[in-house]
């Protein structure tokens, strides 16, 4: 990635609402609530991050193994890093920390109903999406400044500390069989990799 397009995406929106931050507390008890399904789920939203911040929320796409979401900045920015082609993310994680904000503010490509822990889905996992197969990459996801001015000091420490390992902040995964998806599809996990608890 070129210095100017870093620049561009450190500097640029979309901003968060410091207002709707929670504090770790509030967080932790409400994280205890939440149980995703482990086999199993949902597409709940789907997101292309354009220039200077923008986002789109197409109600379907087609996800292929060369441009993984279309529209995406990864196209543009990091083609050649397949570990990293396709960003996922608990829904129900993801309203926790917004905490009202649109979903779309993570940036992260599709927000799933799906236990994304490293126990659930280990590197090499496959997991069915509508109509595309999609693999579990070992790159590694974690929050960044942007996460915390959007959602807290907090929820970024919530996703680096103990629950590290339950990977809130979400997984990267690569596009394996191209194939049509839409919000509401079934997310399903067809194998897991080594490691596997469940």
């Amino acid at each position: 990635m070129r210095a100017s397009r870093l620049v561009r995406h450190a500097t640029h929106g979309p901003w968060g609402d410091s207002s709707r931050h929670l504090p770790m507390e509030e967080l932790e008890r409400e994280l205890e609530a939440l149980a995703p399904p482990s086999d199993a789920g949902s597409l709940a939203l789907i997101v292309a991050r354009g220039d200077d911040g923008r986002r789109e929320t197409p109600k379907q796409t087609v996800l292929t193994p060369d441009g993984g979401v279309p529209g995406d900045a990864w196209l543009r920015d990091a083609p050649d890093k397949l570990d990293a082609q396709i960003t996922l993310m608990r829904v129900d994680v993801a309203r926790l920390f917004a905490n009202g904000q649109a979903l779309s503010l993570f940036g992260d490509n599709l927000l799933v109903d799906l236990d994304l822990s490293r126990a659930n889905l280990p590197t090499g996992s496959r997991l069915r999406l509508g109509e595309a197969t999609l693999e579990v990459t070992p790159e590694p996801h974690n929050g960044c400044l942007k996460f915390r001015q959007r959602f807290g000091k907090d929820a970024l420490r919530l996703t680096a500390g103990r629950h590290r390992d339950l990977r809130l902040r979400g997984i990267y995964v690569k596009v394996i069989e191209a194939g049509a998806v839409a919000v509401g599809d079934a997310i399903a996990v067809q194998s897991r990799g080594p490691g596997a608890s469940t």
